[in-house]
């Protein structure tokens, strides 16, 4: 699938934003650990991407009730839900220069249509190295979802299945969409938010 820029500034991709604060001070701090002036755009990407899966919780896998929405927040608590991660994601690559935006699947929530739909959220990243956009997966592994970092080739963590109406959106968006962030803005259990509330489409 050919991405498809939301705007061709790149600056827009890097601005800093109430959700997005990589200029908080655990943000400061975790960036000034995982990075340094060596790395190029795409070891920082790595980094960057694996800490966010792998170090921070995907809530419906832990079965936790709280709900994180800024990057700080989620750096803090080391959990959220697709939507929370990629701003953490986002956050830490625009630390680094890094344009970052947010990419949209339109999922089963669970396994089959009848349980129904919800919007996730991962990370489009501009890597200056080879002067164009990937997509990158921070949900979080787990059996049966598998999200690697991958330059070639997307390695995502759900492939769309099309014969069940889920959708792949091309659009890289310069911000979270607003539905996305007032559904965690507006809720105090994920775990209720995940199986009931989550937008169903952009």
């Amino acid at each position: 699938m050919e991405l498809i820029p939301e705007s061709y500034h790149l600056l827009d991709y890097l601005e800093e934003s109430e959700v997005i604060d990589f200029s908080h001070p655990l943000i400061q701090k975790k960036r000034n650990k995982l990075f340094h002036e060596g790395q190029s755009d795409i070891d920082k990407a790595k980094i960057a991407f694996e800490f966010v899966r792998d170090e921070i919780s995907h809530s419906w896998d832990i079965q936790s009730t709280r709900v994180t929405c800024k990057a700080s927040e989620v750096l803090k608590y080391k959990e959220g839900i697709c939507y929370a991660k990629a701003n953490l994601l986002a956050a830490l690559l625009r630390s680094q220069g890094i344009p970052t935006g947010f990419c949209y699947q339109r999922l089963m929530i669970f396994d089959t249509p009848d349980k129904g739909y919800s919007l996730h959220a991962l990370n489009g990243v501009f890597l200056r190295s080879f002067n164009r956009w990937i997509r990158l997966d921070a949900r979080g592994n787990k059996p049966g979802v598998q999200a690697e970092f991958s330059i070639d080739h997307e390695i995502l963590a759900f492939p769309i299945q099309e014969k069940y109406d889920e959708k792949d959106f091309p659009i890289i968006y310069k911000k979270p969409i607003q539905k996305t962030i007032a559904v965690l803005e507006k809720h105090t259990n994920a775990l209720n938010m995940y199986q009931h509330y989550l937008p169903e489409n952009l």
